[in-house]
């Protein structure tokens, strides 16, 4: 793609995005017909029935947009890289869906396994939320309270099903099983970036954002 484009294309897989500030309606339609030029000089084809525009902003115009002559619909949220991303910039949908899937992946091992002892249920529970792929890992990109309250509901629900631990509040569990509450890990890992800004550890100018 040698052309020169107005707005940001960014690539992945098959995922195309195209993004940028929509002062006039033609920067983006320029750019999506030189997309659709250069698919067609190429022997590719965009799916146009996948093709969605996310507005963004307060103030966005809501401009409709074309590939050729079929308008481009209009969507509220949409999947990036497996996560959704809505036209707030928030993580509540996914955070959502992240809670109903744990707590399924949760029922799962509580019917299968005859066990209740920590030495067994603790790995399944750390692969759960604490691997990087962990179901309860969107808490870490989420900045409402609902969100945390929804997931952290997860959490209390995995400890008390540990044998010994079912009469102990949900803080007496966290201790006696080594465990942070999830809007303490947020703060924790909150707290790592903010040091590794300020220490000249990160690329990005980090110092202006505090």
């Amino acid at each position: 793609m040698d052309a020169v484009w107005m707005c940001t294309l960014s690539k992945f897989a098959d995922d195309t995005k195209l993004r940028g500030v929509v002062d006039t309606l033609a920067a983006i339609q320029q750019d999506l017909d030189r997309l659709e030029s250069w698919a067609e000089r190429n022997l590719m084809r965009f799916n146009k029935g996948k093709c969605r525009v996310l507005h963004l902003g307060r103030n966005n115009p809501m401009h409709q947009y074309r590939v050729r002559a079929d308008l481009l619909e209009s969507s509220s949220v949409e999947r990036d890289l497996g996560v959704l991303v809505d036209d707030r910039l928030t993580m509540s949908q996914q955070c959502a869906l992240a809670a109903k899937k744990a707590s399924g992946i949760l029922g799962c091992i509580k019917r299968s396994m005859a066990s209740r002892s920590r030495e067994v249920l603790l790995p399944f529970y750390s692969a759960l939320s604490e691997a990087p792929s962990g179901v309860l890992r969107p808490v870490l990109g989420s900045h409402f309270k609902k969100d945390e309250k929804l997931l952290e509901r997860v959490q209390r629900r995995a400890t008390r099903i540990m044998r010994g631990l079912e009469h102990l509040s949900y803080e007496e569990r966290l201790r006696e099983l080594g465990f942070f509450s999830l809007e303490k890990r947020k703060l924790r890992g909150d707290l790592r970036n903010a040091y590794k800004y300020l220490k000249g550890g990160c690329q990005e100018d980090g110092a202006r954002l505090f």
